[in-house]
């Protein structure tokens, strides 16, 4: 065991004490002299860096620094690899620093974001190939409902049952393409869902931009949060998004016909379609 003799004793707290800064006493330089040999006999040396290649996602290229961290750079993403986790040896190896793996926590985060969106453009593709003409199906419904109860303000009073039982059918059509619309919304939704767990709400990937990448355009499509199209346990009259939008406008639309046929005194026009 390596001794240093100390020109003067340590103090309460364990230290050297700190001498006055004077150029006429000969014993400072001394003591400066003999703090740095102690402190050069016990300094604990920095650990070599450790080489993280084993660790790195087998898609990096390499990173550089940026404002916000770093910048990484990753060889394309197909959507098929399985979702990027970063090793748990990582967490096991005592030669890794603290500030490597937080570099490394980043990189495996910026992976995740590339692949979430390369997979959601796999998935949703030929989802959105389906959906197109089940909206294109589900709008035109919905307007030739519009025209149907449109046409009241013209049907002569002879014409008014003839006209309800039009309006009752286009109200069965109308909620019928609502239906199928919902089920494949629902499955756009839930993919969308998926993406963002993964990559996080502030680099989402909305659905409309993988259309448009398609050739098709969603920018008109209604669809909700995958949470909307759940059943909740006290949900006893639950309806999925557009069927439950379009039912809200068919009871308007009764609601309507009735005040009319009540202030006609027509007893029986005013009851409900069934």
């Amino acid at each position: 065991m390596r001794t240093i003799p100390l020109p003067y004793p340590l103090d309460d707290t364990g230290r050297l004490p700190r001498p006055a800064h004077t150029t006429t006493d000969p014993e400072s330089g001394r003591v400066g002299e003999a703090a740095a040999e102690l402190a050069a006999a016990f300094a604990v040396p920095e650990p070599p860096a450790t080489d993280l290649t084993r660790y790195h996602h087998p898609n990096f290229v390499r990173s550089e620094p940026h404002s916000f961290g770093a910048k990484f750079y990753f060889t394309g993403f197909t959507g098929r690899e399985e979702e990027p986790e970063m090793p748990l040896e990582v967490w096991q190896d005592k030669t890794v620093t603290y500030e490597q793996r937080g570099q490394l926590s980043l990189q495996y985060s910026a992976a995740r974001v590339m692949w979430s969106q390369a997979r959601l453009r796999l998935k949703a593709a030929p989802v959105l190939r389906r959906a197109a003409p089940l909206w294109d199906a589900w709008m035109a419904k919905s307007t030739q409902l519009t025209e149907v109860f449109d046409a009241f303000w013209s049907t002569t009073d002879t014409l008014w049952r003839a006209q309800l039982l039009k309006l009752t059918d286009a109200e069965q059509a109308a909620l019928a393409a609502a239906a199928v619309w919902d089920e494949i919304a629902e499955e756009l939704a839930q993919l969308a869902a998926e993406q963002v767990r993964a990559a996080g709400e502030e680099y989402d990937l909305p659905l409309e931009q993988v259309a448009k990448e398609i050739g098709l355009d969603a920018s008109d499509w209604h669809i909700s949060y995958a949470s909307d199209y759940q059943r909740g346990i006290y949900d006893w009259d639950w309806k999925t998004p557009a069927v439950r939008d379009l039912t809200a406008r068919i009871v308007q639309q009764r609601e309507r016909l009735e005040e009319v046929a009540r202030l006609a005194g027509d007893s029986a026009a005013a009851q409900q379609p069934a």
